[in-house]
C-alpha cells in the first residue's frame, strides 16, 4: 500500500502547528497534536515535531534567562527567538506543501 499525500486541510493544520509556536510557544502545537494525533498521521507527526521543538526552545529560554546574570543570556535570548521564528517558518512552508519537516535540532521527548 503506497502512502497517500495529505489533504489540503491536513497541510493547513500541520502548517498551523508550526506557526503557532511563534506566538504561543509549545501550547499551540500541543493543542493541535492532542486534537489531531489520532485522526491524521501527517498532522500528528508534524504537530509532534513542532511540539518537541517548542519544548526544546522553552528549555533553551530557561537556560538563557539563568545566563542573563552572566550577561551572555542578553545576547542568547534574541538569537534563540530569531532562530525559533526562522525554523517555524521553514516548518510551516514545508508542511503547507505536504512534506514532513524535521527541525535541525530538537529534543525528541515525544516519540
Amino acid at each position: 500500500m503506497e502512502p497517500t499525500s495529505p489533504t489540503k486541510d491536513e497541510c493547513n493544520m500541520a502548517m498551523l502547528a508550526h506557526l503557532l509556536g511563534i506566538f504561543t510557544g509549545f501550547l499551540g502545537a500541543l493543542v493541535v497534536w492532542l486534537m489531531k494525533k489520532d485522526s491524521s498521521a501527517f498532522v500528528g507527526e508534524e504537530s509532534k515535531e513542532a511540539l518537541n521543538f517548542q519544548i526544546t526552545m522553552a528549555i533553551g529560554l530557561i537556560a538563557c534567562w539563568l545566563l542573563v546574570f552572566l550577561l551572555i543570556g542578553i545576547v542568547l535570548i534574541p538569537a534563540l527567538l530569531i532562530m525559533n521564528f526562522i525554523f517555524c517558518i521553514l516548518g510551516a512552508i514545508s508542511a503547507s506543501k505536504g512534506k514532513p519537516y524535521k527541525y535541525p535540532f530538537a529534543i525528541r521527548l515525544l516519540k
